[in-house]
């Protein structure tokens, strides 16, 4: 680990793809690191009061535009949020650059900067579209049951989501669905529909060697644990294994052993 490194923290809630996309950062560059894990629904109001500042103006959409409660949650604060000696970091492209600055290998870009060009574009939709679509598409199965989940959200390549406990689980998912991210019966279909050509374009990012290439990037570890999200729904499973997508999840984010809960 650098010298530069004093035991940072990192703020995050259970099962979040977003959050680990930090912890996947952090880990490449072989940064030790305490997670602190907060409450699903409370956390945008914890990192606040942990010094972290929020965000002024919005910084996730949802079909096109951001709503009020979304809003409301981006300006108090979001997860991930990285502490580090003195300094506050949040959002996951904002963590990446500065993890590059404090410690600038292994690098989460790569030095030239048309092949940088094109990671960062990867890493913007993998953030912006590809996030959000994994997110309302994981909400909207568990709504309708747990049992469409794998292990019902159990276990898996990002752990339990949202909560270790079934009926908190259920919970957390309803309010985010209807409150916070719109996860309708509609918008869900429509999800569904627009989701082949969102693995199409990243099984063309891994065939150009943008993704999955001899060196993990940013936009790599932006974009597998959103992979991993949609892999909990077990009618998507088996589309993303038999796709180059799949392997790039199974190399970012193996499918560990049953931990014995769930199904």
């Amino acid at each position: 680990m650098s010298s530069t490194v004093s035991s940072p923290t990192l703020y995050v809630i259970p099962g979040s793809h977003a959050c680990r996309t930090s912890m996947l950062m952090l880990e490449h560059k072989g940064i030790a690191y305490r997670r602190v894990e907060l409450l699903t629904g409370a956390h945008p109001f914890i990192v606040r009061l942990r010094g972290f500042s929020g965000h002024r103006t919005p910084i996730r959409r949802v079909d096109g535009h951001t709503h009020r409660s979304l809003a409301m949650l981006d300006r108090m604060g979001t997860v991930p949020a990285l502490r580090f000696a003195s300094e506050r970091i949040q959002t996951n492209r904002e963590i990446a650059r500065f993890l590059d600055r404090v410690q600038p290998e292994p690098a989460l870009f790569p030095s030239n900067s048309e092949r940088r060009r094109v990671v960062e574009e990867a890493e913007q939709w993998g953030d912006e579209v590809l996030q959000m679509a994994a997110r309302r598409l994981g909400l909207a199965a568990a709504v309708h049951d747990l049992d469409a989940l794998h292990r019902r959200g159990n276990d898996g390549r990002l752990g339990p989501l949202l909560a270790k406990n079934e009926s908190m689980r259920v919970l957390a998912t309803r309010i985010s669905a209807r409150f916070a991210f719109r996860a309708s019966p509609r918008r869900e279909r429509e999800l569904l529909g627009e989701l082949p050509a969102m693995l199409d374009r990243i099984d063309a990012w891994i065939g150009a060697g943008v993704l999955n290439s001899s060196a993990l990037n940013a936009a790599d570890f932006m974009i597998a644990p959103s992979l991993a999200l949609l892999s909990y729904r077990l009618d998507l499973r088996s589309e993303i294994q038999g796709r180059p997508a799949g392997a790039l999840v199974d190399r970012v984010l193996p499918e560990p052993e049953p931990s014995g809960r769930g199904r």
